[in-house]
């Protein structure tokens, strides 16, 4: 090869090397990771908060509480007790008895609502002596709170006359002070329920309140066993994820069970002989719930979304 062949060759690969210096430094996408600079870590973000929920709990003839006491001892997060946390009253001798020993070990992480057998005390008095300030107003016993972003209200469905309207009245202005996009109700007797003779519908108006504005979720206890319905109108009429609210019924907190008569149409999961908690985990747009039994096995799972 002769010399000028070489110079030649020599000299375009010069050019075109160099020629490719300038082009990338004309375009720094080529190269993501600029000298001296780092890259950002990725935005961590906080684990979505967690639910565990169940009623009717402390009964010192079962040893149901101390099994699903030690579910909540395995899972984290906000332990919602859905009323009747003691039997046969919720008496200060029942609940120190037949609640502290079990749940009462989470009594730090506790929001309650009341139920029928705390109110077969005058006023639900040793309820709110015992909850103290975690149970709302005493004799009102209704509030509520953020999680993540979620606003979860605790109502009282014990209350009569004149309460029970004052409570509507705190729960329309409450959920509009608090627009947020995914809402969770939670109190002691529910609406739908598979024993046709224990429908609640003096707890209606609350239903449609919360329809109104919009919620997601209901979760109730009253009867001994775990239920979960389709999303609803508060007049019981099924409709899609996107409009209705979906009822949970937790009556399986460590009392004796109910037998379950013929399910309602709407009625979509039915356990009549495990005790456990709910699980709910609170996304953003949505939630997953999860029925865990103290026998280990996960009953009832499934996912949501918000509207």
């Amino acid at each position: 090869m002769s010399k000028r062949l070489v110079l030649t060759t020599i000299t375009a690969s010069a050019l075109l090397l160099g020629g490719c210096f300038v082009a990338c430094q004309k375009h720094p996408s080529l190269d993501p990771t600029p000298p001296g600079e780092e890259v950002p870590p990725p935005e961590n973000k906080p684990p979505a908060p967690v639910v565990l929920a169940a009623g009717d709990i402390g009964n010192c003839s079962s040893d149901g509480d101390e099994a699903t006491a030690a579910l909540l001892d395995q899972q984290p997060g906000t332990v919602l007790v859905l009323g009747d946390s003691a039997y046969p009253t919720g008496s200060a001798s029942a609940l120190t008895n037949c609640y502290e020993p079990s749940w009462g070990r989470h009594k730090a992480r506790t929001r309650p609502v009341p139920g029928n057998h705390e109110y077969l005390e005058p006023g639900a008095a040793p309820y709110y002596d015992y909850f103290g300030e975690a149970a709302g107003e005493r004799g009102k016993g209704y509030y509520s709170f953020d999680l993540g972003t979620w606003h979860l209200v605790a109502l009282n469905s014990e209350l009569q006359g004149e309460a029970s309207t004052e409570q509507q009245r705190w729960l329309r202005e409450d959920l509009k002070a608090n627009p947020t996009r995914c809402t969770l109700a939670y109190m002691h007797r529910p609406l739908f329920t598979s024993i046709a003779v224990r429908n609640n519908g003096f707890v209606r108006p609350l239903w449609e309140i919360l329809a109104e504005a919009g919620a997601e979720v209901m979760v109730t206890g009253h009867d001994h066993f775990y239920e979960r319905f389709a999303p609803q109108t508060p007049q019981g009429q099924t409709v899609s994820e996107e409009q209705g609210i979906r009822q949970f019924v937790v009556g399986t907190g460590g009392t004796f069970f109910y037998p379950l008569e013929p399910a309602p149409l709407s009625s979509r999961k039915r356990i009549g002989d495990k005790h456990g908690v709910l699980k709910l985990t609170l996304e953003e747009e949505g939630y997953t719930w999860e029925f865990l039994q103290t026998d280990g096995d996960v009953g009832d799972q499934g996912r949501g979304v918000c509207h």
